[in-house]
């Protein structure tokens, strides 16, 4: 379905639900590309607005009657603390480049404050099909659980077409009560997919039925020149491009040796929410220019979802340094990604400068990326287009 042959009385009106607001790369750019995809075949694509403080501002307090429930109030504290040291004595600049983005790409404009439900969500009566995804939307946080309205428990009434687009559990299992929620929640959709494997089968033991299997949409395109074109150059010659979430171990040692291998510099962007110091010289890219770095390094390390996929599509040399300790279960997305394309050995679950060096050494052998890539775009592609075409304007 093309864009010059769609006929404006044909063009929906197409709502998406995912984690559109926050400053982190991988959550803008995978909303980005979904948005893309849906405009260029012609349709109306827009967010709806819902911002719960829970994911980034930590929520509210509970009463600590057990370990767990302590465990996840400290977590509710330290986002919170977080939240307010960035928004407040954070690099400015970079949030500011955050805000610009979304308005210029994603067409949404950010105020100060989340919200919880209201407006927005009411609003979304409007559409026509409404998409929860791509992203860790479907993962229980230790403080909230599963969040109900990304599995669009508030559209439940709505005439719109429901359905999920490579929705993420951020993890391979999830605890006994919280898959007992899954049946009820997953009712509300026409259709579902999801991004790993693990997902699959999660949701096929909650539903009976087996979902859709289909990628991020950041891999339902190869060129991103409308991004990186614009974007001005940080560093002047090669370097290693460094990008870790969630914890230093592991891959502060494999960029460190990285580096030495090549005798470049390491490049990392700023993260918000770190606990440790910088890994090499830190920049503050916004998405377009973090994008930029990945296809312009030397070499990439890192253990994020998205620095895996940019990689690929750029053909760019890489090491995924995995998690580590009770963090390890969030492996699965890169693992996943990984052994669709046959390159699961570019993991590497904890530092061994042999094996950093071997993988080095490794030549990939690109054309069968790009042959299972195509693969898997061709997937997103059809599932996609198959909704579209169930969808009554």
């Amino acid at each position: 379905m093309a864009h010059d042959t769609l006929k404006d009385g044909n063009a929906m009106n197409v709502g998406i639900l995912t984690f559109h607001f926050s400053d982190n790369y991988g959550a803008a750019l995978q909303a980005y590309a979904l948005r893309r995809w849906l405009m260029e075949q012609g349709h109306r694509a827009s967010f709806i607005d819902y911002r719960p403080a829970h994911i980034e501002h930590g929520g509210r307090l509970s009463l600590p009657t057990s370990p767990a429930r302590l465990k996840a109030n400290l977590k509710i504290v330290y986002l919170a603390v977080s939240s307010f040291i960035n928004q407040h004595f954070g690099n400015q600049g970079q949030k500011e480049k955050f805000v610009r983005f979304r308005e210029r790409f994603l067409g949404v404009k950010v105020n100060d404050a989340p919200t919880d439900n209201g407006a927005s969500l009411a609003a979304a009566n409007a559409f026509d099909l409404i998409v929860a995804g791509s992203d860790q939307i479907w993962s229980p946080s230790q403080h909230f659980g599963f969040d109900p309205n990304y599995f669009l428990a508030f559209a439940q009434s709505f005439r719109a077409r429901k359905i999920s687009y490579a929705a993420s559990f951020g993890r391979d299992r999830v605890s006994s009560s919280e898959a007992a929620q899954l049946p009820q929640l997953l009712r509300n959709f026409d259709a579902i997919s999801v991004r790993e494997t693990s997902g699959v089968t999660l949701v096929e033991r909650a539903t009976g039925h087996k979902p859709g299997n289909v990628p991020d949409p950041t891999l339902l395109h190869s060129n991103y020149a409308e991004l990186t074109d614009p974007a001005s150059s940080a560093h002047d010659g090669p370097y290693v491009f460094c990008y870790g979430l969630r914890s230093p171990d592991n891959i502060r040692q494999t960029a460190d040796l990285a580096s030495r291998q090549l005798a470049c510099p390491i490049l990392s962007p700023h993260n918000p929410h770190r606990r440790w110091t910088e890994i090499g010289n830190t920049v503050y890219p916004d998405p377009g220019e973090w994008v930029a770095l990945i296809k312009n390094a030397r070499f990439v390390v890192t253990n994020s979802f998205h620095g895996t996929v940019f990689s690929l599509l750029f053909k760019k040399p890489f090491i995924v340094a995995g998690l580590t300790g009770e963090k390890a279960s969030a492996n699965a997305r890169a693992i996943n990604l990984l052994r669709a394309v046959g390159l699961e050995s570019r993991f590497a679950p904890s530092f061994s400068a042999q094996n950093t060096q071997a993988l080095m050494a490794r030549e990939i052998d690109w054309a069968a990326v790009d042959q299972r890539l195509a693969e898997m775009r061709q997937a997103g592609n059809t599932f996609l287009s198959t909704q579209l075409k169930a969808t009554t304007p």
